[in-house]
């Protein structure tokens, strides 16, 4: 029977939380692969595997594996009995189907009762291998290796492991909300943070009335694209040109920008309350542009008690690139748009703020006002990934009601 076995590593090492942890990645693979014609999915030892019906699309279960935190590796096998003959049958039939030039086996026996020890039965079925495809044998290099798995009740065949993103499952480490400007770096944040087991919800600050709507449908794209990580998504877009413009009629110049900052973590921080997040998820790097330095990221992380993680801080930007570019997010974020970040933005801002700059130029502006005005405009976009792909199930204002369970 055709089935996909996926393996895993940093989970296994949870000691007595490792059962909750592949549980969940279990149930993650589960909804991954909704409609797909996946029969079963269930834990084995070491291992998960996937059962597929005879008419699965089984390169389609695997694309959906691909993009499962938690999974390390995974490969297309056939399940066969705990018999020899069937074991052989099925591993020939493999290297036929694939005609390499080198081939290796690799043979792991957790079933101690099976007739052959992994050396034994690694010659049999090398040996028919090469008397039926003429391959040669490397044992390391070989262009095709096909890997046994004997278990207690049955026996899995497959060949070339591809790659998982790995990282822990989604949703194990919680709920936070990320700041998603439609750059380069706050998508490679969020994804970071998906990696490390956490849910998280996006929200995109744009510029009207000032801008156009150029920003906002592109963080919606990029967003999208994240939620084939995590199947589901709420991505929260406010209005915030005319609480800039508040801002710049009241703050000096230098300190516009690390104001504008703070009353994002503000907004930001109030969204993720109501939908049970635990902490805020930025995209700066330390150094990068003039909010990042040390002394501005202190004042403008001090806005809100929430915590605030910043996976990027020690990355340079072409680290952050090459990782865009990995994710698949690099093009959409290099798009040109009209972004909040560079409206009202002065030739010379401060890289030096200090706390009491910065309340007394806040003493000017009435601050709960203005974060009040900012959720109340809130948009919300629902997300989900089903078998068709990525589509908008809900939208609208009603952010207070959302769904706030984080599975």
């Amino acid at each position: 029977m055709a089935c996909v076995v996926v393996r895993y590593h940093e989970i296994a090492l949870k000691g007595g939380n490792r059962q909750r942890f592949v549980a969940r990645l279990v149930q993650n693979l589960r909804d991954a692969t909704a409609g797909l014609g996946v029969r079963e999915a269930r834990s084995l030892p070491g291992r998960i595997v996937l059962w597929c019906a005879d008419d699965a699309d089984v390169d389609a279960v695997g694309a959906r594996v691909a993009t499962t935190f938690g999974v390390v590796n995974y490969s297309r096998a056939e399940e066969t009995a705990l018999d020899v003959e069937a074991v052989r049958v099925a591993a020939v039939a493999l290297a036929e189907r694939a005609r390499p030039r080198s081939f290796r086996i690799a043979t792991r026996r957790a079933n101690k009762q099976f007739p052959l020890t992994s050396p034994e039965l690694n010659a049999l079925l090398g040996a028919s291998v090469q008397a039926r495809t003429g391959a040669a044998v490397d044992l390391d290099g070989a262009e095709l290796t096909i890997t046994v798995e004997v278990l207690p009740r049955s026996v899995f065949v497959s060949g070339a492991k591809r790659p998982g993103p790995g990282g822990l499952p989604v949703t194990v480490s919680g709920r936070v909300t990320a700041l998603l400007s439609g750059g380069i770096d706050s998508p490679v944040a969020a994804y970071r943070m998906m990696q490390r087991g956490c849910r998280v919800d996006f929200v995109h600050f744009h510029g009207a009335p000032y801008t156009s709507l150029a920003s906002l449908e592109k963080a919606q794209d990029l967003a999208a694209h994240l939620t084939r990580f995590q199947l589901r998504s709420d991505l929260w877009t406010v209005p915030f040109g005319e609480i800039q413009a508040e801002i710049v009629r009241h703050v000096p110049r230098t300190h516009r920008v690390v104001l504008y900052r703070r009353m994002m973590l503000r907004i930001a921080a109030a969204l993720a309350r109501r939908a049970g997040g635990r902490a805020l998820v930025t995209g700066e790097s330390l150094g990068q542009v003039s909010s990042q330095t040390l002394p501005n990221m202190e004042v403008i992380g001090a806005a809100t008690p929430m915590l605030v993680l910043r996976p990027l801080v020690g990355m340079d930007k072409s680290e952050i690139i090459a990782q865009a570019e990995r994710i698949g997010t690099f093009e959409t974020s290099i798009l040109p748009d009209q972004d909040c970040c560079s409206l009202f933005v002065p030739a010379h801002p401060t890289t030096r703020a200090t706390a009491a700059e910065v309340e007394a130029a806040e003493a000017a502006l009435d601050v709960a006002a203005l974060v009040e005005q900012g959720l109340a405009a809130v948009g919300r976009v629902r997300l989900v990934q089903d078998a068709a792909g990525v589509r908008v199930v809900r939208g609208g204002s009603d952010v207070g009601r959302a769904d706030t369970r984080s599975a």
